[in-house]
């Protein structure tokens, strides 16, 4: 009997589950394979989903027809806007999951997916044959698993987190596993080497997880959630979602105590006795290592944050470290609250394998193996929300190819995604890519609040989107219109603008005031001019906040679609992946030798990487023939 299935998927972390179901839900026959169907979805490190940046990248899986955000609403624990003191295009929305239920909840989601089979198996090997006459030199034709079965598919992605020979720190005690002591994938890396994939090797951390009930949170700073939430999915009853119960997080500093303990032991860290060899986070640094960074601190903030519902279990972040048993007690020990705190799961440091991104196309495939994808943290990435949304265009690009149809490339001016894709494949990293904000250089255009207006549609196009969704999000857009349009139109005369300006301390009108002109003002917005809108309709929050950001920002993001139609014409200049840039007079050889490298698809994207400088863009437009 021949084992067969169209799309296979490797890992059912946050990138595999978004992977399989875009692909089942495209019509594809599609398995996702798994080292243990007790881990899918796991939270191995903190139990939250969004955050700086990453909040957008949530709300623009929904927009394109994923599934993060809806499961995140469904467990959220407590909710809260970051960044609000800033301006609208960084508000970035960070959620407190409920990690089990969170798991139960994408669990069921696949097992209830038509086209979609779950299969608890290994892969060890990947299968390829050579395409000689083909721009790729293999093509993909199975995977193997541990079992010794052999699964024929037309498509591979391979999402297997930080699971690539895993190796666990504590201390001087390190032992091979995946993350939370589950067990490694040893297998596979040999035969992605054998197959000419180069592979990196990375590190991650997580702190200790403390039993609640033996910590005095009473000497803890409280932390609440936010009141009139927005959830992140389309498909989340806003009523409903705004009456959410909320669980409280707490904050504690470290101090002088806790300092002196690290410094004291620091030699005892598997990151400083020179155990660990993979590369760390620089944006999510292990407490050990913020000492070093920035001595002169005489604190560090941490939150003290529930795993769960129902479960004990707190997580400590900004706590992570590679110290042993003993001293992490100790350190725990000497924070206020903290004095008999029980540790439920010690911290520990994780190494593991991952892949150089510049291997990949925009659309996730492997260069020199078609059909072959990478998603997650095995494309050099850290976070849940970066994972989900490289497992999803994965998903929809293996499906698209399959289907002979134009992939899925996201522009960067389009969403943090396509700025995190771009940045990864033109780019690389040489350490755990994060998503931040000042990554993207248009920031203004790429807001939380208009990621359906700016995907969805795209989202539609590549068959993922549902008539539900897309008749939702046409219903939304036309109640925005609407709303700038009655805004716009509606004005106050000369002397009730001047009375109304005057209550707060302003010089009077010189003429009549439209409320849009009011919003667009630095010291109003929609909430404060209620009281002169005395025609304002009862309209769902999420279309308030688009209406009226879009009015508050309108100059500015005149100006940043300026700078994205200036750039746009670099962007739909093709390049051919056969293109050898050595033979091409008068591009200097690094420049060449990069562009061999990456085989860029634009000349956008060719202007981006590092060894590419202007000069050498012209000669491309004069190769091309481009004016």
């Amino acid at each position: 009997m021949e084992l067969r299935t169209t799309v296979a998927v490797i890992g059912a972390g946050h990138a595999g589950i978004e992977a399989a179901l875009a692909s089942a839900r495209m019509g594809l026959d599609t398995i996702l394979f798994t080292m243990s169907l007790d881990s899918i979805a796991n939270m191995p490190c903190n139990p939250s989903i969004g955050g700086t940046a990453k909040g957008h990248l949530v709300y623009e899986i929904d927009a394109l027809g994923g599934e993060m955000g809806r499961a995140a609403d469904k467990v959220t624990l407590q909710s809260r806007t970051l960044n609000l003191g800033k301006g609208a295009a960084v508000h970035s929305k960070r959620i407190q999951a409920d990690r089990k239920k969170y798991q139960q909840i994408m669990k069921s989601t696949l097992e209830k997916t038509e086209n979609l089979r779950l299969i608890q198996a290994e892969i060890t090997e990947i299968i390829t044959e050579e395409t000689p006459e083909s721009p790729y030199s293999k093509r993909i034709t199975g995977v193997k698993t541990q079992l010794g079965e052999i699964w024929h598919c037309d498509a591979a992605i391979i999402s297997a987190g930080t699971f690539l020979d895993g190796r666990i720190f504590t201390g001087n005690v390190n032992y091979s596993a995946g993350p939370d002591g589950l067990l490694g994938a040893n297998g596979l890396t040999g035969s992605l080497v054998e197959n000419g994939i180069k592979i990196m090797r990375f590190k991650t951390g997580t702190p200790p997880r403390v039993k609640r009930s033996t910590i005095d949170l009473s000497s803890l700073e409280v932390q609440d959630g936010e009141v009139d939430l927005i959830p992140f999915s389309w498909s989340t009853d806003p009523d409903e979602f705004n009456d959410l119960e909320q669980i409280p997080c707490h904050i504690v500093y470290t101090n002088a105590e806790t300092h002196r303990i690290i410094r004291e032991n620091i030699h005892r860290s598997a990151m400083y006795s020179g155990q660990i060899h993979g590369t760390g986070p620089r944006y999510c640094p292990s407490i050990e290592d913020k000492l070093v960074r920035f001595a002169d601190k005489e604190r560090h903030q941490l939150f003290v944050e529930p795993l769960g519902e129902n479960t004990e279990e707190m997580y400590i972040q900004g706590f992570s470290t590679s110290l042993p048993t003993d001293v992490q007690y100790d350190m725990l020990h000497s924070l206020d609250g903290f004095a008999n705190a029980e540790i439920m799961r010690y911290a520990y440091a994780i190494e593991y394998d991952c892949i150089d991104p510049t291997q990949l196309y925009p659309t996730l495939e492997f260069k020199q193996i078609s059909g072959l994808y990478g998603a997650g943290q095995f494309n050099g990435t850290s976070g849940y929300e970066e994972a989900a949304a490289q497992g999803l265009v994965a998903g929809i690009n293996a499906t698209l190819k399959i289907q002979g149809k134009a992939p899925m490339i996201l522009e960067r001016s389009s969403s943090y995604i396509g700025t995190l894709i771009d940045d990864l494949t033109t780019k690389g990293t040489n350490e755990p890519y994060r998503m931040m904000t000042s990554r993207s250089e248009y920031r203004l255009l790429l807001r939380q609040d208009n990621s359906d207006a700016r995907l969805t549609p795209i989202g539609r196009a590549a068959g993922l989107v549902s008539d539900e969704q897309f008749e939702h999000f046409e219903h939304k857009q036309s109640l925005i219109a609407k709303e700038k349009e009655r805004l716009e139109s509606t004005f106050l005369s000369k002397d009730s603008a001047t009375e109304f300006l005057a209550k707060h301390g302003k010089e009077p009108a010189k003429s009549g005031v439209s409320l849009a002109d009011f919003i667009r003002r630095p010291d109003f917005d929609y909430e404060s001019i209620s009281e002169i809108d005395t025609s304002r309709p009862k309209l769902p929050k999420g279309v308030v906040l688009s209406a009226s950001t879009d009015i508050k920002y309108a100059g500015y993001v005149k100006k940043q679609l300026a700078e994205v139609k200036k750039h746009e014409r670099l962007e739909t200049k093709s390049l051919s992946p056969e293109l050898d840039y050595l033979s091409i007079r008068g591009l200097r050889i690094e420049a060449a030798q990069k562009l061999n490298k990456i085989k860029p698809l634009t000349i956008g994207q060719a202007s981006r990487i590092s060894g590419v400088n202007p000069a050498d863009v012209s000669v491309l437009l004069v190769y091309l023939g481009i004016k």
